[in-house]
């Protein structure tokens, strides 16, 4: 088994074990984020195990980019940001590419700048890690409209 985290969080996915799993796209998995210091922080976990965009065969990575952007307008029709910030990382103990999809806020942080420049005990605060009933609302939030726009596809 591949020892990268993305993989271990997609493998809880197939055993029906992740609680953040929210649905199953053809290229790629969404997620709520574990810790929700932004509220409606979401991933699009990619199904082939790649560093890069371009690595993808091409129309594979066509519909993952298409599939992206479902679901990054999703988010932004579900939680309501001033603005939706993206990025695609693949590195550390996740060298495996993955969207996040960080919901923002006018003065959401002390400072204006990308999230990272938060500290990680503030990132990570045991505060933000949603109940059980806190998680359920924000699946089914998202799930609603994924569902939404993949009937409109």
């Amino acid at each position: 088994m591949c020892e990268c985290m993305v993989c271990k969080r997609i493998e809880l996915i197939l055993q029906g074990n992740n609680p953040y799993f929210v649905r199953e796209l053809q290229t790629g998995y969404v997620v709520i984020g574990d810790y929700q210091r932004f509220k409606g922080y979401t991933l699009f976990l990619c199904k082939e195990h790649v560093t890069e965009l371009h690595f993808l065969e091409q129309n594979f990575r066509y519909t993952f980019l298409q599939e992206m952007s479902l679901v990054a307008e999703a988010v932004y029709n579900a939680f309501h940001p001033d603005k939706l910030n993206y990025e695609l990382l693949g590195t550390g103990n996740a060298v495996h590419m993955h969207w996040h999809f960080f919901p923002r806020r006018a003065s959401d942080t002390p400072v204006a700048g990308p999230v990272w420049k938060l500290s990680k005990a503030e990132m990570y605060a045991e505060e933000y890690l949603p109940g059980e009933q806190e998680l359920s609302v924000l699946k089914e939030k998202l799930e609603d409209e994924l569902i939404k726009l993949l009937e409109k596809r």
